[in-house]
């Protein structure tokens, strides 16, 4: 069992910047994958950027060149940094983690708008 616990979303107006964490607890090491999913209103759930426990990483072509995940083991910890914010990234962001099988935190909301 993994829990995972995000923090950091909320309002920001288009070009802005907003972190997100996500720290996780219990069977840590057993987790191969950890990232981020976004799911906006009316919308399915959808990959944003992952991480590999060996490094690689995945990211949605919609976020490439703005949004940079990290990963911090000595705090059990996931970030995703992102940058020059659009109204479209308006979303509940979902922190995620891939032992098998996947984990889900709660979620965060990140506002876009002016």
């Amino acid at each position: 069992q993994v829990q995972l616990v995000e923090s950091g979303g909320g309002l920001v107006q288009p070009g802005g910047s907003l972190r997100l964490s996500c720290e996780a607890s219990g069977s840590i090491f057993s987790i191969n994958v950890m990232g981020w999913y976004r799911q906006a209103p009316g919308k399915q759930r959808e990959l944003v950027a992952v991480k590999t426990r060996t490094g690689s990483t995945n990211y949605a072509d919609s976020v490439k060149g703005r949004f940079t995940i990290s990963r911090d083991n000595a705090k059990n910890t996931v970030y995703l940094q992102m940058n020059s914010l659009k109204p479209e990234d308006t979303a509940v962001y979902f922190c995620a983690a891939y032992l098998p099988p996947w984990f889900w935190g709660k979620g965060t909301q990140v506002t876009v708008s002016s």
